[in-house]
């Protein structure tokens, strides 16, 4: 796992006022004669000290860390059905590749029709999709589904097509047929800019996938 980068930053306040009261104190006892121009810089000093380490006490709280990554468990592949056309899996390729080189998506299943088009990045043990009520959902309302932290969700057990380790998952719809499921090795690591993105690379794929596999 990735350490947390902003260790250091959060542990500066609490370092520099325990340093600054300990400072404080070796100079006060040094002191033979103690003036009160003195004793008045060291109560200040003993109050910056205080809310130094408090700041540096407030800041392990609130601020936020970044979320640890895992390596999920699987192998990496890429598997197509068999019955597609050259044109569409090249489309499928393309898509699946923007999908994992430009975001933390590390495993998608392409499903549409009641079958599954496509698997790449690290499969799943299972390599059949049967919608559970998350994905139905999905598809009955053709509204994607966030799943920011998936081992939260006692759900989970329907995405049994990922790894099984995948920490968050995007079932973004592909029309009324279909949708492609993704998922990351981070918890809560999709931005909204992120989804955006996702689903317009769903709708031209949508489009594609009409036009290919509707033809009767």
């Amino acid at each position: 796992m990735k350490s947390d980068p902003n260790r250091i930053l959060r542990l500066i306040p609490l370092f520099a006022g325990s340093v600054g009261g300990v400072l404080l104190l070796v100079n006060r006892l040094m002191t033979l004669q103690l003036t009160e121009s003195q004793a008045r810089s060291d109560v200040l000093g003993v109050i910056l000290s205080g809310v130094l380490i408090l700041v540096g006490l407030i800041w392990q709280q609130i601020q936020p860390r970044s979320p640890d990554a895992v390596t999920l468990e699987g192998e990496e592949g890429l598997e197509f059905a068999s019955d597609l056309s050259d044109s569409l899996q090249t489309e499928l390729a393309w898509a699946s590749h923007l999908f994992l080189t430009n975001t933390v998506t590390r495993s998608l299943v392409v499903y549409y029709q009641d079958q599954v088009l496509l698997r790449r990045g690290v499969l799943g043990q299972n390599s059949q999709v049967n919608p559970g009520k998350i994905l139905q959902r999905v598809l009955d309302t053709q509204k994607p589904v966030y799943l920011v932290n998936l081992t939260l969700y006692p759900g989970k057990i329907e995405f049994d097509y990922l790894p099984l380790n995948t920490q968050g998952v995007i079932c973004q719809p592909l029309g009324k047929n279909g949708a492609i499921i993704l998922g990351a090795n981070v918890p809560r690591s999709y931005t909204k800019q992120d989804e955006n993105w996702i689903e317009g690379i769903a709708d031209k794929l949508t489009l594609t996938l009409e036009k290919e596999l509707n033809k009767s």
